[in-house]
């Protein structure tokens, strides 16, 4: 499956950088095929484990805030994998068609 998440600490100012790389710290240690970008961390992985990674990053960031707000869309495909990049480089070769 493919979870595109944003963990974004509350109540801590304007600038949240700092809290959300402890976030993205955490997904790139699990191992786990994944990307970040301006909005989301996307993650690859099985249900169980990319739950807990979920978990994980918001633990991660909850002790320096208030309160965490957790945004999160799944795409649940039993038995694909490689999807994080097949799915953009499909696209990729669309637009050079």
């Amino acid at each position: 499956m493919l979870v595109a998440f944003s963990v974004t600490p509350l109540g801590v100012g304007d600038s949240v950088g700092d809290l959300v790389a402890e976030a993205v710290r955490v997904v790139r240690a699990s191992g786990l095929p994944n990307r970040t970008d301006a909005m989301f961390t996307t993650i690859e992985g099985e249900w169980d484990e990319v739950m807990a990674v979920v978990k994980q990053a918001v633990d991660a960031v909850a002790p320096h805030a208030p309160r965490v707000s957790v945004s999160l869309k799944a795409d649940v495909r039993p038995g694909v994998t490689g999807a994080l990049t097949s799915k953009v480089e499909h696209i990729e070769r669309a637009l050079q068609e």
